[in-house]
């Protein structure tokens, strides 16, 4: 039967269409580069990557770095919000800011034609160096964002989800959520200062997908990045502590208990990342064929949802175990998720269990890679993460790999039961 299943992860893995060919450089302005040529469609996709995410927000100032990366779109050079959103209309581009606790990115979708793409691009590099940050768009933006803060604030789900961030990382930036009052500080020039000092050229991830040769690709990585600020970049963050284990209520008059459970697991360029993958699939990743949601919904109907995942982050990111449950059955509920943990702490998954998850693994990725704009995401990927350039071919491979006692050693080694901290907002 092993051999059986080997052989038929083995087969799946070398059907799997070969991953794009990904062209890196460094860049004269220091910035790297990531191209992969596409001349199927006459679209070009641009993003570009900072290690400016929430995490980077000065102390006492959390929402800098989010309120940075949305109005770098407020104004830019000579232009105001108007001006750049009708421009964007002519030119019939998209422009898109986000960020999450490590990175922030801008993301640009353009025609290939010479003056589409050209005053996309243009627009793109006056948005990325020249942002003007308008004292009004900003107030705006403040008055907006607290008020969505405050309105979460009272939100079971979005109390627990803060919380829990607090609780796994005391003490650290990645623990560094936005709050009404830390909104409220911020000033015009936090965010120039913050542009200033993490949107530099030599610590810039360019990647480019889409109908350019390589020779105008390295062209426009110059272009979007010559005129970005100069300087050291974003230095390296304090090391991920674990929290001792605790259980944190917190009362609310919700009728169902809001529930995670986890602690820091696991960055993204950790050995261990595709053993905890395929584990994960069968600990409660796996939506319905998974442990959690067929002893906790389908056995018992404590809960409609209840899902386990990592968040690799460039340090150790959460493992999370998040449910929904009636108030008076959260400790039996608890109890379910904990004995289905420990469970699978101590034997991993069975044989047809891991051969499950790499199927569906490995099937999926060709659907993960199959438009430009998922494509363009990888890049930035491998680009911020360091990942090698064959990533996605080796990906089925490494998936095919992975074997039971991987798994339960490497769930061992990151997945500590002293350590789990459990926060359950409307809690009995």
């Amino acid at each position: 039967m092993r051999i059986l299943i080997a052989f038929f992860v083995a087969l799946v893995s070398s059907l799997v269409q070969a991953g794009p060919q990904i062209q890196h450089w460094i860049a004269p302005t220091g910035a790297k580069v990531y191209f992969v040529a596409s001349r199927d469609l006459p679209i070009l996709d641009v993003r570009i990557d900072f290690a400016a995410g929430g995490a980077r927000s000065p102390t006492g100032k959390s929402g800098v770095a989010s309120l940075t990366a949305g109005l770098l779109e407020a104004g830019a050079a000579d232009l105001d919000e108007e001006q750049i959103s009708g421009r964007l209309v002519d030119l019939g581009a998209r422009l898109s800011s986000s960020s999450d606790q490590d990175m922030a990115s801008v993301t640009l979708r353009t025609l290939s034609s010479a003056e589409e793409k050209n005053g996309a691009l243009a627009l793109l590099r006056a948005v990325l160096a020249a942002p003007t940050f308008p004292e009004a768009v900003l107030a705006r933006e403040k008055t907006r964002t607290i008020e969505a803060l405050k309105e979460a604030d009272t939100r079971p789900d979005a109390i627990a989800g803060k919380r829990f961030a607090q609780a796994l990382y005391p003490g650290h930036p990645y623990g560094n959520v936005a709050t009404q009052e830390s909104v409220a500080q911020i000033v015009r020039d936090d965010l120039v200062a913050f542009h200033q000092a993490h949107y530099v050229a030599n610590g810039a991830v360019v990647s480019i997908i889409g109908d350019v040769s390589r020779s105008e690709a390295e062209a426009i990585a110059v272009q979007l990045t010559e005129a970005l600020p100069t300087g050291a970049g974003a230095a390296a963050l304090p090391a991920v502590a674990l929290p001792q284990r605790e259980t944190i209520k917190l009362a609310h008059p919700a009728a169902q208990s809001h529930i995670h459970i986890g602690l820091p697991a696991m960055s993204r360029s950790d050995p261990d990342y595709f053993a905890l993958l395929v584990g994960n699939y069968t600990l409660g990743g796996g939506g319905f064929v998974s442990r959690l949601m067929k002893e906790v919904r389908e056995k018992r109907g404590y809960a409609y949802s209840v899902y386990s995942t990592f968040v690799p982050r460039v340090l150790p990111g959460p493992f999370q175990i998040g449910l929904q449950t009636k108030r008076e059955q959260a400790g039996d509920a608890l109890k379910v998720v904990d004995d289905v943990l420990t469970k699978f702490l101590a034997d991993g998954p069975t044989a047809q269990e891991l051969a499950a998850a790499k199927k569906n693994l490995i099937d999926g990725q060709a659907l993960r890679i199959d438009s430009n704009a998922k494509l363009l995401g990888y890049l930035s990927l491998i680009g911020f993460h360091g990942l090698p350039l064959d990533y996605l071919d080796r990906f089925p491979r490494q998936v095919a790999a992975v074997t039971r006692d991987d798994v339960k050693a490497a769930f061992r080694r990151h997945v500590k039961p002293e350590h789990l901290v459990t926060v359950i907002v409307a809690a009995d």
